[in-house]
Order: C-alpha cells, then sequence, then structure tokens
C-alpha cells in the first residue's frame, strides 16, 4: 500500500488554513467534475479529491493524519503502526454520510474503524440532499411541461460505496417558473442507512438561451427593427412572443431605444411578468441609383442636423 500526499492532492503546504483547503478542494472538484470535465481520469481524479477533503476539513482526521504522516511522502510503501491512533478520540461522525466515496485502501487503513462505527452508530440516518442544474425552454415556463432528465449522481452501491451513476427522471415544470428556482423532489436524494429516510433533489432551473428573447426575473425582453418610416410615422405590426404573434401600434415619431410594454404578456405568475419590446430603427441600404436619389431628397426635404452639439458641426 502507498502513502498518500492529502496536501499534495490540492497542490498546497501542510501549513494550509481550512479556507485554503476549502477553496482548493472547491476550485478542483468544479474541474474534475465527471459532469463537466472531458479528462479521461476525471472520475477518479474527482473520487481522490472527495477522499483527501474528507481527511483535511476534519480536525480530528486531519491532526492523525498529520501525525501519522508527517515522516513519509506520496508514493512510498507504508502501513499505519499499530494501535497508531489509540490517544485520537473521534466525534462519532467518523465518515459522514454521504461522504464514503469509495475510499482506498489507504483510507480504510487510516480511518475505516471510525467510518465502519460510524456507519453501525447511524443505521437509519436520512440519506443527504442531491442538487443539479436543469436547463428548460422559455415556452416551458409560460405553459409548464413534463420533461424527462438525465442525471449523473453519486449513488450508494450494496457495499457502501458510492459511484457516480446515471438515472433518468421524469420532471413536471410548473407553469410561471423563473430561472433561479428550484425544484425539490422529494425522496430523490441520497438513499438513507438502514431505514433511514432518502434525502431530496433540489432542481435549479435555467432557461435555454432564444434567439429571439431575454429573460430578467419574470420580464421578457426582444429588439424589434423598424423602418425609418414605420418609427417617424407610427404603424401597426405584427409581433412574436413566446406565445404566439400580438399586433403592436408603433407611436409615430418614436425613436431607437424605445421601449414598448405589452403588459401582463412576460411569465405568467401573481402577478405576471410584462414583455417589452426595444425598438431599433435599421437604414435600408443605397444601392442603386433610385434609393441613392431618395436619400439625397431626404437630404433636401429636411432641416436636420443629427448632429448640433458636436465641436466643428456648422450649426
Amino acid at each position: 500500500m502507498k502513502f498518500k500526499d492529502y496536501y499534495e492532492t490540492f497542490g498546497l503546504p501542510r501549513t494550509a488554513s481550512q479556507d485554503e483547503i476549502k477553496r482548493a478542494y472547491r476550485k478542483l472538484a468544479r474541474k474534475y467534475h465527471p459532469d463537466v470535465s472531458k479528462d479521461p481520469n476525471a472520475e477518479s481524479r474527482f473520487k481522490e479529491l472527495g477522499e483527501a477533503y474528507a481527511v483535511l476539513k476534519d480536525p480530528e482526521k486531519r491532526a492523525a493524519y498529520d501525525q501519522v504522516g508527517s515522516q513519509w511522502k506520496s508514493g512510498q510503501d507504508f502501513q499505519p503502526p499499530p494501535g497508531w491512533d489509540a490517544e485520537f478520540g473521534h466525534s462519532g461522525r467518523g465518515t459522514d454520510a454521504g461522504e464514503d466515496l469509495d475510499q482506498s485502501d489507504f483510507f480504510e487503513a487510516l480511518f475505516g474503524r471510525q467510518a465502519r462505527e460510524t456507519r453501525q452508530s447511524n443505521e437509519h440516518a436520512r440519506g443527504e440532499d442531491q442538487h443539479a442544474k436543469v436547463m428548460i425552454d422559455l415556452i416551458d415556463a409560460y405553459r409548464g411541461a413534463q420533461r424527462g432528465i438525465s442525471l449523473r449522481t453519486p449513488m450508494r452501491d450494496a457495499q457502501g460505496h458510492v459511484v457516480m451513476r446515471e438515472r433518468r427522471l421524469d420532471v413536471s415544470i410548473p407553469k410561471g417558473i423563473r430561472a433561479g428556482q428550484h425544484l425539490r423532489l422529494a425522496g430523490q436524494g441520497q438513499p438513507g442507512y438502514g431505514k433511514g429516510l432518502a434525502g431530496d433533489l433540489f432542481l435549479e432551473i435555467g432557461f435555454n438561451p432564444h434567439p429571439q428573447f431575454r429573460v430578467d426575473g419574470r420580464d421578457v425582453f426582444l429588439d424589434l427593427p423598424l423602418a425609418p418610416w414605420e418609427a417617424a410615422l407610427g404603424c401597426s405590426i405584427p409581433v412574436p412572443t413566446p406565445e404566439g404573434t400580438l399586433q403592436l401600434t408603433i407611436p409615430a415619431g418614436s425613436a431607437a431605444g424605445r421601449q414598448l410594454r405589452m403588459k401582463g404578456k412576460g411569465i405568467p405568475g401573481d402577478p405576471s411578468g410584462d414583455l417589452y419590446a426595444l425598438l431599433r430603427i435599421v437604414l435600408p441600404p443605397a444601392g442603386s441609383e433610385n434609393e441613392k436619389a431618395a436619400y439625397r431628397a431626404m437630404a433636401k426635404a429636411f432641416d436636420f442636423n443629427a448632429r448640433p452639439f458636436m465641436r466643428g458641426d456648422p450649426p
């Protein structure tokens, strides 16, 4: 059995503070999470990080590890001295529920007794809650939907080890849900110990990008292009919304950047959000001689200076 340097796992010295250890764990756990990392060794690296953090975050385990490991280097053949942990009591936590990340022989040699005692004393412990993010379409928030989702989550096998497994769930998306809200699926988290209840699964809602609409809370925004004469003279035009097309009146003399509100046409709720059309003026190209002549006629017809306050322009 080889000695494992848990500090080296995080790239930290043995003098690292608890905050430094926590920050390093969070950074590397995000990097090597099997759901996001493309590293072929991501899953094993993720488990190594979890094992190292389980020891170094616990003051009792860290003190015991520091004493027994002070004379060893990573990769050296290792065997803990008989009775090495006699002076180290433990709080009864051992390995916390949900923290049994299929530990190595090295971990078992040092802390296996505590972990087994903890499992025996927590025969009916509740399983841990789990968290995941699910992306939905904007129209799902308007109408509600049934969606099947696939999640890779840590699950405890028959031997009590935690392994990454994929599972599929059918989720009801309620009408009016907003980005950032959480859905609670009772009993879909980590299984409990013994007769303990399973934990819950919390799904954070996010919206898939939409080519036309942007979302802020319950309000929805879209850019609405207008021809110059539509903005100047006013008009009535069809406007897309997540639920279909509406006829929108453009007031005469509308300027670029103006927002027109369609009350209650945002994400449903109590109250519902609004839908805003942000006006953009689109100039037609002047490619042909007739088109150029039209622009010259406009220049003569209007007594208009687009830059009256810029130095150097004629008044």
